[in-house]
C-alpha cells in the first residue's frame, strides 16, 4: 500500500510538472482541460498495472526431494502486535470524516442558497439574485448574483457571459470530481495544486469564449479588474478571482500555433512511455522445468545377441526354481545382472523377468560372524536367524542408507536392485514407502 501511493504520488507530480512547464500559459485551453483531468485516472491507475514475464528454469530431476509423511511439532512462539497500523488507519479515517463533512458543509450552503433566493432563468442558466454583495459565480447551472445589481444593470454583459461559459461548459462537475478525491487523499498535497490549476483553465475557457464574441481584449480586462475581488467564494463554484488577474492577463494576449500545439502534444508520446515503464509494476515468474537425461536405445549400450541368450538361459532356470528350495550361484546371479543392467528396453521387455531371488543374509556388525553362505557351492544355504532391521528415521533417504550400512537387499516390485539404483529411483520419487518386514529384504514401495 505504502509503495502504492508513492507512487501514485510521484505519478501526479510529474504530470502535473510537466502541465505547468510546457502547457499552462498556451492558448490551448480545451486541451490542457482534458490533460488535467486525465491526469487523476492516470496516477492512481497506472500504479495498478502489472507487466508479467515468464521465465523457466530448468530443474534436474536429481533435485526433486522425497517428501516426508513425518511432521515434527513446531515451538509455539509469542506473537508481538504491532498497533502503528491501527494508529494510521485511523488518523486516515478521521480525516476522511473531516474533509466529508467539510465538502458536504459547502454543497449544502449552496443549495440552501438556491432554495432560499429569487431565481430568473435565461436559456437554462438559473440566475440566484442574492441580497447579498457577492462576486458572480457559478454552480453548474446556478449563477450567483447581486439582485440590486442585477436589477439595475450594474453588471456588464460581458460578465454575465462570463458565467455563462462556466455553466454551458459543466466546469462545476470538473471541481466536484477533484472534491471528491480531496475527501479520499486528502494527504496529497498534488491535488489542491492541481484543483487550483483546474480552475485557473476555466477562467481561460471563459475568457476566450468571450474575447471570440468580438469583446475588445482592453475593455473586457478593465471589466474583470472592476469586478475581481479578494473575497472568498465557495471552493465548489467557478467565480472571478483577483490572485488569478495577471495571469489571465497573460494568456489572453497569447495565440498558440497549430505546430506548436501539434509539437507539445507529441511530447505526451515520450512521457507517457516514461510514466508506464517507471511506475508500473513488473513481474517475474519462474516456471521450474524438470529436465531429464534423456538416452535413447541408440544411445544406450546395447547387450548382444549372445549376451542376450546367456542372460535368458539363466533367467528361466532361476524363474522356474521354487522359491523355498533355490540353488543359487553367485557367479550366474552377478552375470544375470551385469547383461540386464546392459540391456534395452525393448531388449528387457522382450527377454525374460528377472529373477526374484531370495536376498542373502547380511554379516552381522559384531563378532562372532555367523558363516556366511557359498555361493560358488551348489548346495542348499541353511536358514539363518533373520537380524533386527535399525530404526526409523524420518528422512526416508537416510534411512535407506542407513539399511544398506546394515547390509539390506532392496526389491522394486519383484526385482531386486543394487543400493546405488535403490537409492537413485527413490530420490526420484516424491513419496516413497520402505516396507522392513521382511528384513533383510526391503521393499521400497512407490517407486
Amino acid at each position: 500500500m505504502e509503495l502504492y501511493l508513492l507512487k501514485s504520488a510521484g505519478l501526479l507530480a510529474l504530470l502535473y510538472g510537466f502541465y505547468k512547464l510546457v502547457l499552462e500559459n498556451e492558448s490551448m485551453h480545451v486541451f490542457k482541460r482534458f490533460y488535467l483531468l486525465g491526469s487523476l485516472p492516470a496516477a492512481f491507475l497506472i500504479p495498478l498495472i502489472t507487466f508479467t514475464s515468464y521465465v523457466e528454469v530448468p530443474v534436474s530431476s536429481s533435485q526433486i526431494f522425497v517428501s516426508n509423511s513425518l511432521t515434527m511439532p513446531m515451538p509455539a512462539t509469542e506473537v508481538s502486535v504491532n498497533l502503528w497500523p491501527y494508529i494510521i488507519w485511523s488518523l486516515y479515517g478521521l480525516g476522511v470524516v473531516f474533509f466529508s463533512i467539510k465538502f458536504g458543509k459547502n454543497l449544502n450552503q449552496l443549495i440552501s442558497k438556491i432554495k432560499n433566493n429569487p431565481k430568473l432563468t435565461r436559456n437554462s442558466i438559473h440566475h440566484v439574485l442574492l441580497k447579498t454583495t457577492v462576486i458572480p459565480h457559478t454552480f453548474l447551472n446556478y449563477v450567483f448574483i447581486n439582485k440590486q445589481k442585477f436589477e439595475a444593470k450594474e453588471i456588464p454583459d460581458e460578465v454575465i457571459a462570463h458565467e455563462h461559459v462556466h455553466a454551458n461548459q459543466k466546469h462545476s462537475i470538473d471541481i466536484l470530481l477533484v472534491e471528491l478525491l480531496q475527501i479520499v487523499f486528502w494527504f496529497n498535497p498534488l491535488l489542491y495544486f492541481l484543483k487550483r490549476s483546474i480552475k485557473l483553465n476555466h477562467e481561460f475557457l471563459a475568457d476566450r469564449a468571450v474575447l471570440n464574441r468580438g469583446t475588445d481584449t482592453a475593455a473586457y480586462q478593465n471589466i474583470l479588474l472592476a469586478f475581481s475581488s479578494h473575497a472568498t467564494t465557495p471552493s465548489l463554484a467557478n467565480s472571478i478571482n483577483y490572485s488569478f488577474i495577471k495571469k489571465r492577463f497573460t494568456v489572453m494576449k497569447k495565440q498558440t500555433s497549430t505546430q506548436a500545439i501539434w509539437l507539445r502534444s507529441l511530447l505526451l508520446l515520450p512521457l507517457l512511455a516514461l510514466i508506464l515503464y517507471g511506475f508500473s509494476t513488473k513481474e517475474v515468474i519462474q516456471k521450474e522445468v524438470v529436465t531429464k537425461p534423456v538416452q535413447t536405445e541408440l544411445q544406450q549400450e546395447k547387450a548382444t545377441k549372445t549376451e542376450v541368450e546367456e542372460y535368458n538361459k539363466l533367467a528361466k532356470k532361476y524363474n522356474s526354481m521354487p522359491r523355498d528350495n533355490m540353488r543359487i550361484l553367485s557367479a550366474e546371479v552377478e552375470k544375470m545382472k551385469f547383461i540386464y543392467n546392459k540391456m534395452t528396453a525393448g531388449q528387457k521387455e522382450s527377454a525374460e523377468p528377472f529373477p526374484n531371488l531370495p536376498a542373502p543374509p547380511p554379516t552381522p556388525p559384531t563378532p562372532p560372524t555367523p558363516p556366511t553362505p557359498n555361493f560358488e557351492k551348489d548346495t542348499r544355504m541353511p536358514p539363518l536367524p533373520a537380524p533386527a532391521p535399525p530404526a526409523p528415521l524420518s528422512d526416508p533417504i537416510e534411512y535407506i542408507k542407513a539399511l544398506h550400512k546394515s547390509g539390506a537387499v532392496f526389491y522394486i516390485g519383484p526385482h531386486q536392485y543394487s543400493y546405488e539404483k535403490a537409492l537413485e529411483m527413490a530420490k526420484k520419487t516424491n513419496d516413497v514407502t520402505i516396507d522392513i518386514s521382511q528384513y533383510p529384504k526391503v521393499n521400497l514401495l512407490g517407486c
